[in-house]
């Protein structure tokens, strides 16, 4: 299936890297992060990609234009007849990957309905490009399958921010410092749509989260795949420094190509 995946956005939490470059090219592990998610696709087959770019897409084009060059070890050959030698090769070699420039003010229904041009099959998938996982998406993509959605999202339970209270009648009973994770499901992202989501998407304004998703609830024809593993987004500079040390000391689960970590839930 294709994958299309949300690049445009201009990552303003995240300015410290954003002011450079868009946030799906900030790097954790020395690879940008939408590396890192076309990885996960490309693990379950998934490898034909359309990136729907806006803001800074010049260096996205620049990183997969000279794709070989960025990952591999090189020797030039200078003088009269210049020649380079490519020393590595890679397991992206059968990937296809569609680069759209989307606008810079592009909102995310619209983005997607210029990607609807390039969909060849019934069904597609969808990511932003900002988040990772080791959700299986193959079972989502069942899951979808067998309930005969016009979209299916995933579901997950992002790791806690923020303290938890226990009260009693009024009184502080107890305090949970780090929660593990939140007890209510949000949006996590990695859906499977149908190519009628066309007759739901507008103009450039349109935002597939604030006007396609509630219409798709009321109508019942979204569903929902939950996800009890790990997932996680990086929208500021702190989850790019945990997701950054996460590769560093080997406990990144959604390295699915990799074997995860050992223990992982998925």
């Amino acid at each position: 299936m294709q994958v299309v995946i949300l690049c445009g956005g201009l990552g303003t939490r995240l300015h410290e890297e954003t002011e450079f470059r868009p946030k799906p090219m900030v790097p954790i592990g020395g690879r940008p992060i939408l590396w890192h998610i076309m990885k996960t696709y490309a693990h379950y087959g998934h490898k034909n990609f359309i990136l729907c770019l806006g803001y800074k897409g010049e260096v996205i084009k620049e990183f997969f234009r000279n794709y070989h060059w960025n990952t591999s070890d090189v020797t030039l050959q200078l003088g009269k007849s210049p020649g380079i030698t490519y020393h590595s090769n890679h397991d992206e070699e059968d990937w296809t990957v569609t680069l759209l420039d989307t606008g810079q003010k592009t909102q995310t229904g619209g983005r997607l309905k210029q990607a609807l041009a390039f969909i060849t099959g019934e069904d597609f998938l969808l990511t932003y490009g900002d988040g990772v996982t080791d959700s299986n998406i193959n079972d989502t993509v069942a899951f979808h399958h067998r309930h005969g959605a016009l979209a299916t999202i995933t579901a997950v339970r992002p790791p806690g921010r923020f303290g938890d209270l226990i009260v009693e009648d009024g009184n502080v009973s107890g305090f949970n410092e780090k929660p593990e994770r939140q007890s209510a499901l949000i949006n996590g992202g990695f859906f499977v749509i149908n190519r009628k989501i066309g007759d739901y998407l507008s103009a450039e304004d349109c935002i597939f989260e604030q006007t396609v998703l509630p219409r798709l609830t009321a109508e019942g024809r979204l569903k929902a795949y939950a996800h009890d593993g790990f997932w996680q987004c990086m929208d500021t500079y702190r989850e790019q420094m945990l997701l950054d040390e996460m590769c560093q000391n080997g406990t990144a689960a959604w390295k699915v190509w990799e074997g995860g970590v050992e223990g992982k839930r998925g």
